[in-house]
């Protein structure tokens, strides 16, 4: 129960806020969706996954061992995800929007507080869920920027897309000035500081006005489905991939927590700059957000049964 309340008061309520805020901002002013998407991809989220790595203290060893679950598990999910879309017959951009929107989850501002409260502040268990954060951000950003543009860009056109990306070049930047303790100067780190701590906010203010501007034809039978493979059957696979891969104790646990949260805002972001089924996209990922009040409950009392 205090979990069910805790993810209640802290995640649902004021993420829907700021939804509700920017639902509001479009009704009255009509404001420019595609504005706000581009200060998404290229300001705000390059400037808090920087701001993370630089500050994060991350060793070899975990590092390696966490990008070993993520692949196995990413692979799979793909997988996965490939056939229920070949069993449902998707054509067009619906693949696309259905597979992204279970392989890209909300690994930032939904799951580290998350990560905080059940492990209780613990440094081991952040750094494991920074690094899928990093990882979060990185695969939107190359393979989610090619999958919506596969059909309609040539290939050098979609890689002229993608290295435009500012995140593409500040994770190993953030990385490196952290291992080599490269300080910052106070003129420089203010603002990123400042823009960085704007993201939440501007995220979820873009999917406000993208819900505000939608017709809203319910896709009942589809975002049900995505809810169902990201928040059930995610989960239960990560259980099953630190079993195979014999991960065991507090980072075992933390892996699967990291598997369980909703999908990720930049779901969104990319349907709405490359119109890519953004109606679908905005109600899979406030839908999924809402109903993880309890599908995340269950997965956090599972985690004890974890060796």
């Amino acid at each position: 129960m205090e979990y069910f309340i805790y993810i209640l008061l802290n995640n649902i309520i004021p993420l829907s806020i700021l939804i509700g805020i920017g639902a509001l901002l479009h009704f009255f002013f009509k404001l420019d969706i595609k504005t706000l998407s581009k200060l998404n991809f290229y300001l705000f989220s390059p400037a808090v996954i920087f701001k993370m790595l630089y500050e994060s203290e991350i060793s070899l060893a975990i590092l390696l061992q966490v990008l070993l679950f993520f692949a196995v598990f990413i692979i799979l999910l793909f997988l996965l995800v490939e056939l229920v879309i070949r069993i449902r017959q998707y054509k067009g951009n619906m693949k696309t929007a259905m597979r992204n929107s279970v392989i890209f989850y909300n690994s930032a501002n939904y799951a580290i507080p998350l990560n905080q409260l059940v492990f209780i502040g613990d440094a081991f268990t952040l750094s494991i869920q920074i690094i899928i954060m990093m990882m979060q951000s990185l695969l939107p950003n190359t393979y989610g920027i090619y999958s919506v543009n596969a059909n309609k860009s040539d290939r050098r056109d979609i890689i002229r897309k993608i290295m435009s990306l500012p995140v593409i070049y500040v994770i190993p930047l953030g990385f490196l000035m952290r291992g080599f303790e490269i300080p910052i100067p106070d003129a420089i780190y203010q603002p990123i500081n400042y823009v960085s701590n704007a993201f939440i906010a501007t995220a979820l203010i873009t999917l406000g006005v993208q819900l505000g501007s939608m017709k809203w034809q319910l896709k009942l039978s589809d975002v049900v489905l995505s809810n169902t493979l990201r928040l059930l059957v995610a989960p239960a696979l990560g259980f099953g991939v630190v079993w195979l891969l014999g991960i065991k104790g507090m980072m075992a646990q933390a892996l699967v927590l990291s598997c369980a949260v909703p999908t990720s805002l930049s779901s969104v972001l990319l349907a709405v700059e490359f119109d890519n089924e953004p109606e679908f996209s905005s109600q899979a990922v406030f839908s999924s957000t809402v109903f993880s009040i309890f599908t995340v409950t269950l997965v956090i009392y599972l985690l004890q049964f974890i060796p």
